[in-house]
């Protein structure tokens, strides 16, 4: 099944399941805990308790992958999906990713954990960058501090 990957891209041929209760085993190493906190719960419990095959368009319709593309557009959406996230300030999508991993926290610890990257990103140059580039309407030059 699927672990902690952030985004998701698959072909249409692509095909998901959680097989472990078809064979008298248990999904364990993460996948009862996880998948819960990544899709909607009647979605989750669908794909855990009838251990039922799912192609990529109900996958989509789930929100358990994010998009469905020919095979041959595969590492190309894969790749744009990077050069996206590369082409933001590096500390900023560092901190969003950490702030995101919060999901497993109680709502105020997470509040706080937010909070602290909060402080930390805008306490950065890169935090002043952004406004900047913005104003003189060119691209960002990050530092990464």
């Amino acid at each position: 099944m699927l672990g902690s990957t952030d985004i998701r891209v698959a072909t249409p041929d692509a095909r998901f399941a959680v097989m472990e209760p078809k064979r008298g085993l248990f999904a364990g190493g993460g996948t009862t805990v996880r998948l819960l906190r990544q899709i909607a719960y009647p979605h989750a419990m669908e794909l855990l308790l009838t251990a039922d095959m799912i192609d990529a368009e109900r996958a989509l319709t789930m929100g358990l992958i994010n998009r469905v593309v020919p095979a041959d557009e595969l590492m190309p959406a894969a790749y744009d999906y990077a050069r996206r996230i590369a082409e933001n300030a590096p500390l900023a999508t560092f901190a969003t990713k950490q702030s995101a991993m919060g999901l497993s926290l109680g709502l105020e610890e997470a509040f706080d954990n937010e909070a602290r990257h909060t402080d930390r990103v805008f306490a950065t140059e890169d935090a002043k960058e952004g406004p900047r580039e913005s104003a003189e309407k060119r691209p960002p030059v990050w530092q990464g501090r």
